[in-house]
């Protein structure tokens, strides 16, 4: 008999984990990682919010138990999420519950699409990030691509997107980014979300959208307003929320899955199977993080001082990017898109070289953290883009 390990197909190594090593590996002074999704600050550290770290000595004072959450985990936590995503108590058609980072948040939706729609196909614009395809496939839905970005001309293929949909059949699920688009930045304008809207309203299409950065781009508000519209002109939606980004809690993996359903009974039942699928997978979610973001959001004073913090987060991401796209007229598109990530106007060869030649870690795709530099590291960014373009 075969080994039970033996006869395992090969597995094709995660390119942004190698890169991860790869820059850990680096100990050249001038080395920036600008690969990894992590926020860094002007002295290009990672520190807990100051927000967070009170809400963790609240906890720490006031726990006195570690017992199971249940499968639902922390209500009041997915109560006052919802109300941050959708702007509003969620009412009886909209269910959450807590989930174990954004990941998992996705992977629960994709879960219960394939539980209540097997044959349906899920729309999804390229390049997105890449978890998204092996998460929706892994749950055994089909996959329809189309090209959301064209990388030579730095813009939206808008008339590709909205061809997609009004091709798709009646039932079937379209993926959305809710927010700072990862890769590339490149988010849709009002006007798109307006005819994104209609198209998903008049073909009877499920949005399954995912917003893991939210007030990171214009605002809390202005980043949801056209995720909020499709939700509100559609009888049925999925949002998968992680907070890991917008409350700094990367390690805790803190997320949310809500879905709007036809009726109060169908959300009911959507619940419980949502409760379900979540038992099989993690059982009980982890409690901590989600805690903490639950006593910020339940506190006036630390609900200010987050949002003080995330809107300075979110106005050096933008200082960061005018100075990228000061830097040289090919980058100009840089100022105008949103969040974390943007795509150079470079080749995997180019790439190469940024690494060997200039210590800089960023994605074989060009995608790059706009965030992932000291303020001290700007000018050596700019001055190696623009050498290996000119190159």
């Amino acid at each position: 008999m075969q080994d039970l390990f033996s006869g395992l197909p090969a597995i094709e190594t995660d390119a942004l984990l190698q890169l991860m090593v790869m820059a850990a590996a680096d100990h050249r002074d001038i080395k920036i990682d600008a690969g990894v999704g992590i926020y860094k600050t002007s002295d290009g550290d990672t520190p807990v919010m100051a927000a967070i770290k009170t809400a963790e000595a609240r906890l720490h004072e006031a726990q006195d138990s570690k017992k199971y959450l249940g499968m639902r985990g922390d209500k009041r936590y997915a109560e006052l999420v919802g109300e941050l995503v959708f702007g509003h108590a969620t009412g009886e058609r909209i269910v959450g519950l807590q989930t174990p980072g954004g990941c998992g948040a996705l992977t629960l939706g994709a879960k219960l699409v394939k539980t209540a729609r097997p044959n349906a196909t899920v729309h999804v614009g390229t390049p997105t990030w890449p978890n998204h395809e092996p998460i929706l496939s892994g749950a055994g839905l089909k996959i329809a691509t189309y090209d959301y970005y064209a990388k030579s001309q730095t813009c939206i293929r808008f008339d590709a997107m909205m061809e997609a949909f009004e091709n798709a059949a009646e039932g079937d699920i379209a993926l959305l980014h809710g927010c700072c688009h990862n890769p590339t930045g490149a988010d849709l304008d009002a006007g798109q979300w307006a005819k994104v809207r209609a198209v998903v309203a008049d073909k009877g299409l499920i949005p399954f959208i995912d917003i893991a950065y939210q007030g990171l781009g214009d605002g809390l508000d202005e980043d949801a307003a056209g995720m909020r519209s499709v939700v509100e002109a559609v009888d049925e939606a999925i949002v998968a929320q992680s907070c890991d980004k917008n409350f700094g809690m990367y390690r805790d993996r803190v997320g949310a899955l809500f879905v709007k359903a036809a009726s109060g009974e169908a959300a009911e039942k959507a619940l419980d199977h949502m409760q379900q699928l979540a038992r099989e997978m993690w059982s009980m979610p982890p409690d901590h993080g989600a805690a903490c973001v639950r006593i910020v959001l339940e506190d006036e004073e630390l609900r200010d001082i987050w949002r003080a913090e995330l809107d300075g987060m979110r106005d050096r991401i933008n200082s960061l990017r005018s100075k990228i796209a000061a830097c040289d007229p090919r980058l100009d598109y840089i100022g105008a898109q949103k969040g974390m990530f943007s795509m150079l106007p470079i080749n995997p060869q180019q790439v190469e070289r940024l690494r060997e030649e200039f210590a800089i870690y960023v994605a074989g795709s060009g995608r790059f953290n706009v965030c992932g530099m000291g303020d001290d590291q700007v000018d050596h960014f700019c001055q190696a883009v623009k050498a290996v373009m000119d190159g």
